[in-house]
């Protein structure tokens, strides 16, 4: 429905009566020479103006963003050196802090050592000392056990022969006969 309703379009182009037959204006043969003209004029004062005022405007500018970018790179370079040095600085006092602290642990680990080998030292001697104390107690036992085995040999010997016998033997000769015997 709408394609049927709908109009064509013309355009029209109106030339005035004046310029009619003629061609493109710049290209005339009789204003050619003053377009010329006016073009030279027109190029030479422009040419002033950019030469004198404009392009020194625009190279004092780009004069100055070049060594603001100069300083920039300059001052990021001092940075960067500085931080650079900063970043020795601290790896070499990070490995004089490591190897301090390895010195202290070895003398820590040394002294640790050579404490316990003192309190070994103290405690073997105190243990010696406590065998020693324990072997004369156990001779003096054994010396006083010993005595009396031959008493109570002697005792039991001399029950035993008169409990056989029904004699009683005399205490030196029984004596005598365990003395022998506990000699072999």
């Amino acid at each position: 429905m709408a394609q049927k309703s709908a109009k064509q379009i013309e355009s029209i182009e109106h030339i005035p009566k004046s310029e009619e037959g003629r061609g493109f204006p710049p290209f005339e043969k009789q204003t050619f020479a003053s377009q010329l003209v006016w073009f030279t004029l027109t190029f030479v004062v422009l040419y002033l103006l950019m030469s004198r005022i404009a392009l020194p405007r625009i190279g004092s500018i780009l004069e100055d963003r070049r060594k603001h970018v100069e300083n920039d790179l300059a001052e990021a370079q001092r940075h960067k050196e500085a931080s650079d040095a900063a970043i020795a600085a601290h790896q070499k006092a990070l490995a004089e802090a490591r190897g301090r602290a390895q010195m202290l642990a070895n003398e820590t680990r040394e002294k640790a050592a050579a404490a316990a080998a003192l309190r070994r030292k103290e405690v073997d001697a105190k243990l010696s000392a406590h065998i020693a104390d324990a072997e004369k107690t156990i001779a003096g036992t054994r010396a006083a056990a010993m005595a009396n085995v031959s008493g109570i040999a002697s005792e039991a010997a001399a029950a035993i022969v008169e409990r056989l016998t029904g004699i009683a033997p005399r205490g030196q000769e029984v004596a005598e006969a365990v003395g022998n015997v506990l000699k072999r």
